[in-house]
């Protein structure tokens, strides 16, 4: 056998014996972030003798080019795992896995500010996110970036290539040469890089109602919590006696931070049931603390509210504390999966529990109905008008 069949198998044997797992449920970056060791079994050295006798065949006779060891062994791992027919089980490489721990964190490095370029060849337009290090330094929404560390930037530059010039160490100081809206004179801006929150949370008042507060979450981060606690917090100041929870188009994210932000609307008793194989079930429960148990509420949902989604609005649902409202059922995925961190920064993903609401309503494939199904019309669609939304705040004034 070659050396480089040596290495493909090599490579698939460290796939199977990677040594430290921790508890995920997934769906668009859907994780638990809890860490443990889990026994793997060992794999099956004939098999893999067959595997590389075929290969080598491959290697000997194959007209044309071969793929890297990599690539095979990456390849070899997501064929195994499509025999499983478990859409959650599968694997993901390096670069796709450490952009999941960063959405997940709620933090990366850099300067905080995204960049835009609204036509082609044309200038790069930056707006900063709120709190970060770029709105702190004074970037403000609509500057034209015209150079980085004096280096100019020239419309054959791509808006990645930009992006990876601001970027660096924590710690280390950025110039940004900018044009503000409605001035002529360049200015230039030293910020410090550092870890970037990234907001999950967006709130305001109705003008529709100002008696309303209106709170969206985009995604279950390791942030959350402290972000609807401060979006409940300055509406109710705001004069806000009732809140909406936008929950539609959020694919999920940390189970911990859905079974949290349930607990910031509930009192005692079960928020949510997860059965795994060989342990025994075990139960999610709010605390006796929290920060709205009476505020009147309403949960929207749609078809692309999933996994903790349907955590935290089934759990509502369930124990009367809300109003689903919504344009369909939600997408009805509520399995855990076992995340396995490889030696080489990619990792495999392994269906192991599944959630049930605390009525025992299996999420998984079946999904959660709102209390008040709202058709969205074309016209709707056409004029910009949220029927959902509108519901909501029928249901809220009543």
């Amino acid at each position: 056998m070659s050396d480089r069949m040596r290495n493909i198998l090599a490579l698939m044997l460290l796939v199977l014996l990677a040594a430290s797992a921790f508890v995920a449920g997934y769906f668009t970056n859907d994780f638990v972030e809890m860490q443990y060791d889990t026994p793997v079994a060992a794999a099956n050295e004939g098999d893999f003798r067959l595997f590389g006798e075929a290969w080598g065949y491959v290697e000997s006779s194959f007209l044309g080019d071969l793929p890297s060891s990599q690539q095979v062994t990456y390849a070899a791992i997501r064929g195994a795992m499509g025999l499983l027919n478990d859409p959650y089980t599968f694997f993901v490489e390096p670069v796709a896995r450490e952009q999941e721990r960063q959405s997940l964190q709620g933090t990366y490095g850099g300067i905080g500010a995204s960049l835009t370029r609204p036509e082609e060849g044309g200038d790069i337009i930056l707006e900063p996110i709120p709190g970060n290090p770029a709105e702190i330094a004074g970037i403000e929404t609509g500057d034209v970036l015209l150079a980085v560390d004096g280096r100019a930037i020239t419309p054959d530059m791509t808006v990645q290539e930009v992006a990876d010039l601001i970027r660096g160490e924590k710690g280390t100081v950025v110039v940004l040469t900018v044009r503000h809206v409605g001035t002529t004179e360049p200015i230039e801006i030293e910020v410090e890089r550092g870890d970037i929150l990234i907001p999950s949370v967006a709130y305001r008042l109705l003008a529709e109602d100002n008696s309303i507060g209106y709170i969206q979450l985009t995604r279950f981060s390791g942030e959350s919590e402290n972000e609807i606690t401060q979006a409940i917090t300055d509406l109710q100041a705001q004069g806000a006696e009732k809140l909406i929870l936008d929950l539609r188009s959020n694919g999920g994210g940390l189970l911990d931070a859905a079974v949290d932000l349930a607990d910031l609307f509930l009192t005692d008793g079960p928020i949510l049931y997860q059965q795994t194989r060989g342990e025994d079930e075990k139960v999610f429960n709010a605390t006796a603390e929290t920060i709205a148990p009476d505020m009147p509420l309403v949960v929207l949902v749609d078809g692309g509210s999933a996994s903790s989604s349907e955590i935290l609005a089934g759990a509502l649902q369930d124990r009367g504390r809300a109003i689903l409202v919504g344009s369909g059922p939600t997408f009805g995925k509520g399995s855990v999966q076992l995340v396995y961190d490889l030696s080489d920064g990619s990792s495999v993903h392994v269906t192991a529990s599944r959630w049930f609401t605390p009525n025992r309503r299996q999420l998984d494939q079946q999904g959660i109905q709102p209390d008040v199904l709202v058709t969205v019309t074309q016209e709707d669609i056409d004029n910009g008008r949220d029927a959902v939304l509108n519901q909501a705040i029928q249901e809220l004034q009543k």
